[in-house]
């Protein structure tokens, strides 16, 4: 049977035809095209879904500001008042904890609640820039429990819940010694719950204050501080 003369091995191939390069410039079209329409969808995305990254952290720190606001109430039922240094010994003979407890910061002060009942340090969690992890909820020694970055909410001292419902009593993100809150964790937004347990996103002035009643929200002559500066114990 004869055979056919092969070309030599080193012969370059024959250039494509008409069709197989318009197929390969259709092709070449279509992954363009595809990959323009694909950039504006995918810078939208990242300017859609980073905000709302950000502003995932709001709904948990309500979330966990409200379950203070039940501990709260449960303390005061049975020590008459909020954690302040006058309920230190109660809370001592109650639970026999060997934590120190002091009025120094909102975390130690919160510790009573955590020896009271509220076995969890994750209720007093909310991103800061304190605060960047949350607590490992390891809470038996002095080492361990609500230690600095593990708290991110300040607190008002001495109050009880017999006081003006409309009173503020935890509230972030405070500055640490400051009476100015930070605007970046939540959109400008602080999160302040009050004494009738109510827990609210306020909105932050641009020099950083919260404004109720037309002053600021600290202000002594605020009806609810009785003209007197309200005893703010900020996170460590």
């Amino acid at each position: 049977m004869p055979t056919l003369d092969q070309p030599p091995p080193d012969l370059p191939a024959p250039p494509p035809g008409r069709e197989a390069r318009r197929s390969r410039a259709y092709l070449r079209n279509i992954i363009l095209l595809g990959s323009f329409c694909a950039l504006p969808v995918f810078l939208f995305g990242y300017v859609l879904l980073k905000p709302r990254h950000r502003g995932a952290d709001l709904p948990e720190a309500l979330n966990n500001i409200r379950q203070i606001s039940i501990s709260l109430l449960d303390f005061d039922a049975e020590f008459g008042c909020f954690p302040d240094s006058t309920t230190i010994p109660a809370v001592k003979a109650y639970s026999s904890t060997s934590l120190t407890l002091d009025d120094s910061s909102s975390n130690k002060l919160f510790r009573q609640l955590i020896a009271y009942e509220l076995k969890s340090e994750r209720p007093f969690w909310c991103k800061t820039k304190t605060t960047p992890n949350k607590p490992d909820n390891i809470f038996m020694s002095d080492a361990t429990a609500l230690r600095p970055g593990e708290c991110g909410f300040a607190y008002i001292a001495g109050l009880k819940s017999s006081d003006p419902l409309e009173t503020p009593v935890v509230m972030a993100p405070l500055e640490k010694g400051k009476t100015t809150f930070d605007r970046k964790p939540y959109r400008g937004r602080a999160i302040i719950l009050f004494l009738d347990m109510d827990a609210k996103p306020l909105p932050i002035e641009k020099d950083g204050r919260v404004l109720i009643n037309g002053m600021d929200i600290f202000d002594p002559r605020q009806p609810f501080w009785k003209g007197k500066a309200p005893d703010i114990k900020w996170q460590e």
